[in-house]
């Protein structure tokens, strides 16, 4: 059995994406309670964990303009300040995991990624494999890229997961965010918007269509562009299924960990 997941945390649920650099503390500690108490549960259990850059990263990369490309001054100015920011999410997050007993190892995506035209083309794989094979949980998040095209770029956490995922073949991909799955419309705008429980290649098209943007600031294209890369990729890699759901839901994230076939709510991408 594969015992590999993948876990994303949303940055709309880690922070106030309406509001600049406001995390939350309290969520970002409960998930980080649910990981461990899922890894002690099932010691088989591996993880390599990402979140997103709610409203730090995406509120920089906004006004600077980081990921249509990096040309001026202004604008090299303007990425390290994105990369700054983004990283500040990142250390808040890896405290509270570590003091939770998840021993995370951040990993700086910047550090080591290249982009072509947007497009993640290379990152270092060797830490995360070593990472792994050490008992250690991997942890990424959404940040800059040097682009060969565009000077420079931002790249989004599902890009990195997608990638590493193409590399290490987990068994399922875990992404819990603000809103609990994917509906025909934004459920924060309009309350009566209906959820949509699975997403396949027959009905993809139809879904596509009815999608639109985040909720908040978000320069990497929203819920559209997440679900999109995610059915992509469950269709490259047969056998992987995604599972999206609300991680404000306590014990929502324990569960997908634990028991994915009992696991209530949210929206399934399978192939």
């Amino acid at each position: 059995m594969n015992d590999l997941v993948f876990v994303k945390l949303g940055g709309s649920v880690i922070t106030d994406k309406t509001r600049p650099e406001t995390p939350r503390p309290e969520t970002i500690a409960r998930l980080a309670g649910e990981v461990a108490a899922a890894l002690e549960a099932r010691p088989a259990l591996r993880l390599v964990v990402g979140h997103g850059s709610g409203s730090f990263g995406h509120v920089a990369a906004q006004r600077a303009g980081t990921r249509s490309g990096v040309h001026s001054a202004a604008d090299w100015r303007g990425f390290v300040e994105v990369a700054a920011a983004a990283a500040r999410l990142n250390r808040l997050v890896t405290e509270l995991f570590l003091a939770a007993g998840v021993p995370v190892w951040s990993l700086q995506p910047s550090a080591s990624a290249w982009c072509r035209g947007g497009e993640l083309v290379s990152l270092e794989l060797l830490p995360v494999e070593w990472a792994l094979s050490r008992g250690l949980v991997p942890l990424v998040y959404g940040d800059v890229a040097l682009d060969d095209l565009q000077g420079g770029t931002i790249i989004s956490t599902e890009q990195i997961l997608a990638y590493l995922a193409r590399r290490i073949r987990p068994a399922r991909m875990v992404l819990a965010g603000e809103v609990d799955g994917v509906f025909e419309a934004d459920p924060l705008r309009e309350p009566g918007a209906r959820p949509i429980a699975e997403i396949t290649a027959a009905n993809w098209p139809e879904v596509r269509a009815r999608l639109g943007d985040s909720h908040g600031t978000d320069v990497t294209g929203g819920m559209l562009a997440k679900v999109e890369e995610m059915v992509k990729l469950v269709g490259e890699l047969p056998g992987l299924e995604a599972h999206i759901f609300s991680g404000r839901r306590t014990d929502a994230l324990k569960s997908a960990l634990l028991n994915p076939a009992e696991a209530t709510g949210g929206t399934w991408i399978r192939g």
